[in-house]
C-alpha cells in the first residue's frame, strides 16, 4: 500500500456511507474522519444522523474524528475544517492506520483533496450584508468587474456561493495568502450512488424515524439549552423546518412534506457537486448503493487495495 494513503467515501445523503466506511475500516485497520458540516455539533444527533452506535461492530468500537467536538451554537467552516481533518489525518498516520475520510459535504471533501487555499479568506460580515440585498444576477454583474485572476475559481451556482466568490476577490485585491506546508497524500475516492426514487425511498423512511427517536423534541432541547432559533435555521433542513413547524408556522404534516422534499432535492445538489468534482479532476469510483452490502463491500476494498498498491 501507498505511503500516507487517504480513503474517502462520499455520497449523496441515506447512501449508507458510515455503514461502508466502517466496515472496511475494520477490515483495512482503518479510522474514520467525518466530512459532515453538522455532525461536528455536540447535542445535534438525530438531526445529522450520527447513529454512533454504527461505530461498535461485533463488539469493535471503530475510532472516529471530527463529531462533537463543538457546541451547537457555534459557527465551523470549511478553513477550520481543513486545520481539524490534517491534525486528525497525522494522528491516524503516526499510528500506522488508514485514514477514511467519510461524508456528504462535498465543499469539506473537496478542500481536502484540492487543497484549496482560498478557504482561509477570512469572512468579511460587513461585505456580506451588502451583497445579501442584491440578487443573483446582479452578484454575477459584481463579480465580473474583479480580474480574471481574482475569480477564476469561482462558483456561480448560487448566490451564496457568488457572495462567497466576491468576498474573495476583494480579500485578494490587498491580500495575498501565505503558502501552506501540508502533509502530502495519496487518495482513493469511491462514491455511492442510488436511482433517485430508491434514494427518496430512503429520505422518507429514514425520516419517518427521525421523527419517531425524537427529532423535534431534540431540537426543542436544543432551543431550551440557549441555542437560539436563527441559528438552527442556518443549520438548515431538519433544524430548519422543525423550527418553524414549532413556530406554528406549518402543520405536522404539511412540515413532514415539505422536509422530505427539501432533503430529496438536497441530495440533488449533492450529486451535482460531486460531478463538478470529478470535472475538477478528482476520480471518483463510483458504486451501486443499492447492491447488497457484502459485495459492495467487497467491491470497495477490492478497488481501494488496487488503486493504494499502483500509486
Amino acid at each position: 500500500m501507498s505511503d500516507h494513503p487517504l480513503l474517502v467515501i462520499l455520497g449523496a445523503t441515506a447512501a449508507g456511507k458510515t455503514k461502508l466506511a466502517v466496515q472496511i475500516a475494520q477490515q483495512l485497520n482503518g479510522e474514520l474522519i467525518s466530512a459532515d458540516s453538522r455532525q461536528i455539533f455536540r447535542g445535534m444527533d438525530i438531526g445529522t444522523g450520527k447513529d454512533l452506535l454504527e461505530y461498535n461492530l461485533d463488539g469493535q468500537n471503530i475510532p472516529y474524528h471530527l463529531i462533537n467536538v463543538k457546541d451547537a451554537g457555534e459557527k465551523y467552516n470549511v478553513h477550520e475544517f481543513k486545520s481539524d481533518f490534517y491534525s486528525a489525518f497525522e494522528q491516524i498516520n503516526k499510528l500506522g492506520k488508514l485514514p477514511i475520510l467519510c461524508g456528504g459535504t462535498g465543499m469539506y471533501i473537496h478542500s481536502i483533496l484540492q487543497n484549496h487555499e482560498l478557504t482561509a479568506v477570512p469572512i468579511d460580515q460587513e461585505l456580506r450584508t451588502k451583497l445579501q440585498l442584491l440578487s443573483k444576477q446582479e452578484l454575477v454583474e459584481q463579480l465580473i468587474t474583479y480580474p480574471e485572476e481574482l475569480r477564476s475559481t469561482a462558483d456561480h451556482s448560487s448566490s451564496k456561493r457568488l457572495i462567497r466568490a466576491i468576498e474573495i476577490a476583494e480579500y485578494l485585491k490587498f491580500n495575498t495568502l501565505e503558502e501552506q506546508r501540508l502533509p502530502q497524500f495519496k487518495s482513493v475516492v469511491i462514491g455511492l450512488k442510488s436511482e433517485v426514487h430508491i434514494r427518496r425511498k430512503r429520505i422518507i423512511e429514514r425520516l419517518d424515524q427521525r421523527l419517531k427517536n425524537g427529532l423535534i423534541e431534540e431540537v426543542q432541547q436544543l432551543i431550551a439549552n440557549g441555542v437560539d432559533k436563527e441559528t438552527l435555521i442556518f443549520y438548515g433542513l431538519e433544524y430548519k423546518f422543525v423550527v418553524a413547524y414549532l413556530n406554528g408556522e406549518l402543520d405536522f404534516e404539511t412540515f413532514k412534506e415539505t422536509l422530505g422534499t427539501a432533503i430529496c432535492q438536497f441530495a440533488k445538489r449533492q450529486q451535482t457537486f460531486f460531478r463538478k468534482m470529478e470535472k475538477d479532476g478528482v476520480k471518483i469510483h463510483w458504486l451501486d448503493a443499492d447492491t447488497d452490502f457484502f459485495s459492495l463491500k467487497e467491491e470497495a476494498i477490492r478497488i481501494a487495495k488496487h488503486e493504494f498498491d499502483s500509486k
